[in-house]
């Protein structure tokens, strides 16, 4: 056969293979880009219902914040991240009547703090008895100040006592962290000592996988422990680590049904400042990416110790000067550096 001849027989073969097998990776191409295209939409969808579903359900407190005049100044959010002042109320407004608390007290607070660049979060735990001045009612202990003035004067009598500015508020009503916790399937968390609680419940040292009911036991409890409400806020710091263990594993965040869930039962039960919407929390998304429990840096604010309050109160009294030190530090996005700089017992 002449170089003409079979030329002209490959060319012939050529003709005879089907179009649709000579180039199959790009036929595959724009079949995978479509499928991709698709699964981003479905993501982004419902991405986008969890949104509308946190927005209609949570609750927004109008005027959260006291008047501009005094406040720790804004600067700029780029150079000193996020804060969030955290509250725990043991009811919302009325009190609880079973254990003779009349109005609302909140029984944790906590400042959490995301650097600018992301990457890790901080948690500070301050503590309900906390002595402290409140402003335009003299000295009392800090949880008091949410019945007194309401939202605004506890975010005053914290950017007070720290120093620096708050930029969002949620509070959640006791119940909220019964909810999630069955919303998430339950938390593991590791009981520090064997003890029984107020309402009988009984406990035991080492981890556990508790479901709601047990879970918010565990985060009030305080008359069982010899430590009182430090070791309390250590409970709370334990559950919120669990929380979040369980919240950006697999098991959640690749279930979708679960995730609405999260969101559907815990969002009734937040008051949040009128900011704090999905679009802001998707604002913040990026500084979380890759965040996991490990990277959730948690402390108790700086005190003193136990005291005694002109009235006979048992008190704690707050370090004021590694407060403001502190106030700066996050003032300054700096507050990892600072606490690296701290002795283990001082943290």
């Amino acid at each position: 056969m002449s170089v003409d001849d079979r030329d002209a027989a490959r060319a012939a073969a050529r003709e005879a293979v089907p179009r649709n097998r000579r180039h199959p990776v790009r036929r595959a191409l724009p079949v995978f880009l479509g499928l991709v295209l698709v699964l981003a939409l479905a993501g982004g969808a419902f991405v986008w219902n969890l949104g509308r579903t946190f927005d209609a359900r949570k609750q927004v407190v109008e005027d959260a914040f006291p008047a501009e005049t005094g406040r720790p100044a804004a600067g700029s959010a780029q150079d000193r991240g996020t804060t969030v002042l955290l509250l725990g109320a043991d009811s919302l407004p009325g009190g609880r009547a079973d254990v003779g608390v009349v109005g609302e007290r909140a029984d944790t607070i906590m400042l959490v703090h995301v650097p600018e660049d992301g990457g890790e979060a901080y948690v500070m735990s301050l503590l309900r008895d906390t002595w402290v001045p409140i402003p335009g009612v003299g000295e009392a202990k800090i949880n008091a100040a949410l019945d007194l003035g309401g939202v605004p004067l506890m975010v005053e009598t914290v950017e007070g006592l720290v120093g620096t500015r708050v930029d969002q508020v949620a509070e959640v009503d006791f119940a909220g962290f019964q909810a999630l916790t069955d919303a998430l399937g339950g938390v593991t968390i590791d009981v520090p000592q064997d003890f029984v609680s107020n309402e009988g419940m009984t406990f035991e040292q080492g981890p556990e996988h508790m479901d709601g009911e047990r879970a918010l036991e565990f985060v009030r409890e305080r008359k069982a422990f010899e430590g009182g409400d430090f070791q309390r806020v250590e409970n709370q710091r334990s559950y919120v680590r669990a929380v979040l263990e369980r919240l950006l594993g697999w098991q959640t965040l690749l279930n979708p049904v679960r995730m609405h869930t999260v969101v559907s039962d815990f969002s009734p039960y937040l008051r949040v400042s009128e900011g704090l919407d999905s679009a802001w929390i998707a604002g913040l998304a990026p500084d979380l990416v890759g965040l996991s429990a490990g990277d959730l840096q948690m402390t108790t604010a700086p005190q003193l110790g136990l005291g005694v309050s002109p009235d006979g109160q048992s008190v704690v009294v707050p370090d004021l000067e590694a407060m403001a030190e502190i106030g700066a530090a996050i003032s300054a996005d700096e507050l990892g550096r600072y606490l690296a700089t701290l002795n283990p017992d001082d943290q």
